[in-house]
């Protein structure tokens, strides 16, 4: 079995996940996909946005007071996005003929694919994003932390805009 990691900043889309299992149509053994994507932690936000507020300076304004800020709640609805992201990109690349599984993580992407990579013995890795031009500059970017850090080929798709008939939007991917 021919295993690959998607790390993808969001969910696939039907056309996203065609793209990503044509790179790998000579490839004679069966494939499985196995998706990531990652999500925020609302404590690490909340202290943030605290730490923030905290040493601020600024006079001005008051500090913002929320009495139903909840990190318990809002890290559910965030989760709930990100089991949706996952759903949608497993069943885009089912869609194409292919074994998939995936999951969301909170945790750093990078050190969740490194875990991933291990513990699935992956062959490959995708790294899906929008661009980011200046980490990308900078080599800050996943991939090439990716590259640094793991032990296996890293490909790095970028994400752009196509024009879909119906809504005047639409997304596809392109490599780089």
């Amino acid at each position: 079995m021919y295993d690959v990691i998607v790390l993808a900043e969001q969910a696939l889309t039907t056309g996203d996940a065609a793209e990503v299992v044509s790179l790998h149509e000579s490839i004679e053994e069966p494939r499985r996909y196995h998706l990531l994507i990652p999500c925020e932690n609302a404590q690490v936000r909340v202290e943030t946005a605290l730490g923030a507020l905290a040493a601020s300076e600024v006079l001005a304004a008051p500090p913002v007071v929320n009495d139903d800020l909840d990190a318990e709640e809002a890290q559910k609805v965030i989760d709930a996005h990100a089991h949706d992201a996952v759903s949608v990109s497993i069943a885009a690349v089912v869609a194409s003929g292919h074994d998939a599984t995936g999951e969301f993580s909170s945790d750093d992407p990078i050190d969740a694919l490194e875990r991933l990579v291990a513990g699935r013995s992956a062959d490959e890795v995708i790294v899906m994003t929008r661009p980011h031009v200046v980490q990308e500059f900078l080599h800050l970017d996943w991939t090439s932390k990716a590259r640094r850090r793991l032990g296996v080929p890293i490909l790095h798709l970028i994400e752009h805009e196509d024009l879909d008939a119906e809504s005047g939007t639409g997304q596809g991917i392109t490599g780089m």
